[in-house]
């Protein structure tokens, strides 16, 4: 039986610990691994929360800052109990929850400032944990993203856990763009001052473009033993350099990623979508659903401040209770650059859009929450046009109810490293309009089983997604037999996570 631990930020197996794709990632591949009969630890950090249910299983104590810290390690209990599956928070008071999904801190004026101390205590008592064999003898250490990577630092270059190079790392890439970049002195959140007793090798650390900086996304691509990128189509991207808005490529480390290319430890396979023990959901309840999320929202706290805006979008949504439109489109996503950046820069693209959807009775219901100004561009675009429904908050029942009820999902990701989004509105049967970039297109191919846009120019691109949408909208007024076998093509797909891992054994594990 191999043994594996998996070292991340985020993991949906647990209640409350995800922010994106990667929590998803972390859940399904070790239920995989547990169904070939192999032996998985999963360790996130506690945030100040995560383990006060949990059962205590060791005291961590290991050097920081010149002092000695205590950490504690948790088992806790996941949403769903599967053989040799075992799942583990740390828990450290500086460890914190942060504003973003109640994981991630935003640092405005200092990026990475909070999360880069928080991570190098979580990624020490990993180490430490390691050491005394807290999760047993280990054959295989899977990180995911920069929040991990210290790990990579420490059994590389700490006399204390030259232990930790007897196993196998591999480094998992969600979303290159992220990279963890702190100085390596003369700050609190520098690396000399929370590991002061290191030599640090600042070229094989640094990033390229602030050498007077560690870049922790870096540090993962050139120590692990493998690197993997979450689809085929990003590995190729990410080797070529970002030309901004057009292409988002390696974002300075195209070259890093061609050197481990070269020595044969990157690989791009693409994640996968979870087919079976789907959480069921019925149809007919999309409206009834949106209501009941704005009345929980209108009773939090924390959006008192938009409490005008969602009682808009309350008296929005009962027009359709009884009157339902006759198509939907939808979007459920984090408001960033790296999902809407065409809409924002293109407010007049994304109004024509909406005008064609009105003409067939049509709405757009797009529900996230994220960056601030991304929230406040789309709450002013739902005050000027009737049929865009924009539900600014979080609901595992709401969102179940748009991929079950939708007709066409919009995902215009400027990048995409691999996207679960998509699989998800297939999985329903419901074709998707994509940008052709990373894993979309890796999952989606025009007219057979959703729709792509593409140009060579920024302008090109707008153009091309405008025309993607009216014929999308087209084949369903004037060729129903055509949309029909878009529909079936799309549900037929099949991503799974048996052929992912398939990959992952034979060139990631090499088991």
């Amino acid at each position: 039986m191999n043994n594996f631990l998996f070292v991340s930020a985020e993991n949906d197996a647990i209640a409350n610990c995800k922010a994106g794709g990667m929590g998803d990632v972390v859940r399904d591949v070790p239920r995989e691994i547990s169904r070939r009969g192999d032996k998985v630890h999963v360790v996130v950090p506690s945030y100040s929360r995560l383990h006060q249910d949990g059962i205590f299983k060791a005291h961590l104590e290991f050097q920081l800052r010149g002092t000695t810290y205590n950490a504690e390690l948790y088992e806790v209990l996941p949403k769903k109990v599967y053989p040799h599956i075992t799942h583990y928070v740390i828990h450290h008071p500086e460890i914190e929850e942060g504003g973003i999904a109640h994981i991630y801190h935003d640092d405005p004026e200092e990026p990475f400032y909070t999360d880069s101390i928080k991570y190098f205590i979580f990624c020490t008592a990993v180490a430490e944990a390691i050491k005394i064999e807290a999760f047993g003898k280990l054959d295989v250490v899977h990180m995911h993203d920069w929040h991990s990577s210290t790990l990579l630092f420490l059994k590389t270059y700490h006399p204390v856990y030259r232990a930790l190079k007897k196993m196998r790392y591999v480094y998992s890439i969600h979303n290159l763009a992220i990279q963890g970049i702190r100085p390596f002195y003369n700050n609190y959140a520098s690396v000399h001052n929370w590991f002061p007793d290191m030599e640090l090798d600042h070229k094989a650390l640094m990033d390229p473009n602030y050498q007077d900086c560690i870049n922790l996304m870096a540090v993962g691509i050139r120590l692990a033993d493998a690197v993997h990128t979450v689809s085929p189509s990003y590995k190729e991207d990410v080797m070529i350099p970002s030309r901004r808005p057009e292409f988002i490529g390696g974002e300075s480390l195209e070259k890093d990623l061609q050197q481990a290319d070269n020595e044969g430890r990157l690989f791009g396979i693409l994640n996968a979508s979870n087919y079976g023990n789907i959480r069921k959901a019925e149809k007919g309840l999309l409206y009834r659903n949106t209501v009941k999320a704005l009345f929980k929202w209108l009773q939090d706290e924390s959006k008192k401040y938009k409490a005008d805006f969602l009682a808009h979008t309350g008296e929005k949504i009962m027009k359709y209770v009884g009157q339902r439109p006759k198509f939907i489109v939808s979007s459920v996503a984090r408001l960033t650059e790296q999902k809407f950046y065409f809409f924002m820069r293109s407010p007049e693209a994304f109004e024509k859009i909406l005008k064609r959807l009105d003409k067939v009775d049509g709405i757009f219901m797009l529900l996230g929450t994220g960056d601030p100004g991304y929230e406040e561009y789309f709450r002013d675009m739902s005050y000027k046009h009737r049929n865009f429904i924009f539900t600014n908050g979080q609901s595992e029942d709401l969102i179940d109810s748009i991929y079950l009820e939708t007709d066409l999902y919009f995902m215009p990701s400027l990048f995409e490293p691999c996207g679960i989004s998509q699989m998800l509105a297939m999985r329903n049967g419901n074709p998707c309009l994509v940008h052709h970039t990373g894993g979309l297109k890796d999952t989606v191919s025009h007219l057979r089983t959703g729709f792509v846009f593409d140009g060579k120019t920024y302008d090109q691109k707008i153009t091309d997604m405008i025309k993607s949408f009216n014929l999308a909208l087209d084949i369903w007024q004037n060729d129903q037999p055509k949309w029909k076998k878009i529909k079936d093509n799309a549900k037929r797909m099949r991503f799974t996570w048996e052929k992912s891992v398939d990959e992952y054994y034979k060139v990631l594990y090499l088991l």
